[in-house]
C-alpha cells in the first residue's frame, strides 16, 4: 500500500482489545494478539493514532465516566508494555437513540482528533470491526479497513453491494501491514 496515512483511527473493543460487551472493569481489558506491536509500528513511523469509540454503556448508566477513564488508563499501560501509545482517545458516551452528533459513523470525533493532532482527516485510515467504522473511514475520505476480530466476521458476512471497506484484514496486525508498515515479529 502506498500513500501512507497521517493518522490511523482505531476502534477500541474488538479491534484493539477483546470485546466482552459493556466493559466496566479495567482489570478485564485484554489486548488482542499483535495489537500492541501493530500500534508500535505506526508510532515508529510517525503516524498519529487516535481511538474513536462508541461507549454507550456510559449513557446507559452501566459504566461510570471515571471508570471509563481507568479503562483507558489501563489500555494505555498495556500498550506501553509493547512500546506503543495512542495520541488521543475520543469517546461518545451517548446511547444510539439519543441521535447525538458524535457517535460513529458521525465524523465529529475523528475530525476533532485530526484538528487536535494537526493532521488531515482525509489522509487517514480507519480500522474497526463494525459497519460504523467502515462508514466513518469512507465519510472521512480516507481508507477503511474491516478486521475480522470482534464483530468483524459478522460484519463481513453482512456486506452487500453498498458500503465496502478498502480491505478486510485478519486483525489489526494484518491491517497495519496492509497499510505499508511492518510490525515487529508476530507474537
Amino acid at each position: 500500500m502506498t500513500d501512507r496515512p497521517q493518522i490511523v483511527f482505531l476502534d477500541r473493543d474488538g479491534t484493539l482489545n477483546h470485546d466482552e460487551g459493556y466493559l466496566a472493569d479495567p482489570a478485564r481489558l485484554v489486548l488482542l494478539p499483535g495489537a500492541g506491536d501493530a500500534v508500535a509500528s505506526l508510532n515508529a513511523a510517525g503516524v498519529k493514532v487516535a481511538i474513536i469509540t462508541n461507549q454507550s454503556g456510559v449513557g446507559r448508566g452501566l459504566i461510570a465516566p471515571e471508570v471509563l477513564e481507568r479503562i483507558h488508563a489501563r489500555l494505555r499501560a498495556l500498550l506501553a508494555e509493547r512500546g506503543a501509545w495512542v495520541d488521543g482517545i475520543y469517546s461518545c458516551p451517548h446511547r444510539p437513540e439519543e441521535a447525538c452528533g458524535c457517535r460513529k459513523p458521525a465524523v465529529t470525533l475523528a475530525r476533532q482528533a485530526a484538528r487536535d493532532l494537526k493532521v488531515d482527516a482525509a489522509r487517514s485510515a480507519t480500522i474497526g470491526d463494525k459497519m460504523a467504522d467502515i462508514e466513518l473511514g469512507n465519510r472521512l475520505g480516507g481508507r477503511s479497513i474491516l478486521v475480522r476480530t470482534g464483530h468483524g466476521a459478522q460484519t463481513e458476512a453482512s456486506l452487500g453491494d453498498g458500503l465496502q471497506p478498502h480491505y478486510i484484514a485478519r486483525d489489526l496486525y494484518d491491517a497495519v501491514k496492509w497499510l505499508g508498515f511492518t510490525p515487529s515479529a508476530r507474537p
